[in-house]
């Protein structure tokens, strides 16, 4: 898609974060979308307007977790599934992707991660050539304590890694994907965060210092998830 044919792209980015000086979504994703776009911050109650033209919806990863759910969360939810039932195209990131399988299926669809993924992990693509591109394996930044789970025959899991069964999904016959993984953090922007992260003292603190030894390695998935995502308009490809 050239840059020509995604001026009639309107992107609404609901920001997740607690706390966006500490952790930076839509910083993130503006830095890839190559198209307009308006961040809302759910924490704050405030979401896209959907009779408001936007054609394409992602949900950001957050530092709260899905399973300690504030008020804003619920709204979240309910705001999700209207989303959904309008038919427009949707990705989830890590948070944004527990809360889809949560706003699809209910709360058995998410738990606490039996090991947290903190850094830059291996991910097994098993359906090639889709919004993950051509390879079989990849690599990509995570920081996640919670993770999807217990997807039923609606989903089609698109990729997983050792410690997290659920790395990506589809939406059968629909332009709905979730993503554990953070494709769209760069490795100095994830290691910005790391050091953000280790400077609050908390008791998981050690394992963001690990994360901060580690060798990073991304493969760059990003540019492929947005391309793909960008071709759907509504249940039909452009």
């Amino acid at each position: 898609m050239s840059r020509q044919e995604r001026t009639d792209i309107r992107v609404a980015i609901v920001d997740n974060s607690i706390n966006p000086t500490l952790y930076k979504p839509v910083e993130h994703w503006a830095g890839y979308l190559g198209a307009s776009f308006t961040s809302f911050r759910a924490p704050e109650g405030r979401f896209p307007n959907l009779d408001n033209e936007f054609t394409h919806l992602i949900l950001t990863g957050s530092e709260a977790s899905i399973l300690e759910r504030e008020a804003w969360v619920y709204s979240e939810v309910e705001w999700v599934r209207e989303a959904l039932d309008r038919g427009f195209p949707i990705l989830g990131s890590c948070y944004g992707h527990q809360l889809l399988a949560l706003a699809l299926g209910g709360p058995n669809r998410v738990r606490k991660s039996f090991r947290p993924e903190i850094g830059w992990h291996a991910i097994a693509i098993h359906r090639r050539g889709g919004i993950l591109g051509d390879r079989s394996v990849a690599y990509a930044f995570s920081s996640h304590f919670d993770e999807v789970t217990n997807l039923d025959e609606r989903f089609d899991v698109l990729a997983s890694s050792p410690d997290c069964p659920v790395q990506a999904f589809e939406l059968k016959g629909r332009p709905v994907w979730g993503i554990q993984f953070h494709p769209e953090i760069s490795i100095p922007a994830a290691r910005e965060f790391l050091q953000n992260m280790v400077g609050l003292g908390l008791r998981t603190s050690a394992l963001f210092e690990e994360a901060l030894r580690m060798r990073p390695k991304d493969s760059g998935l990003i540019r492929n998830i947005i391309r793909h995502f960008l071709a759907f308009r509504g249940n039909r490809k452009v």
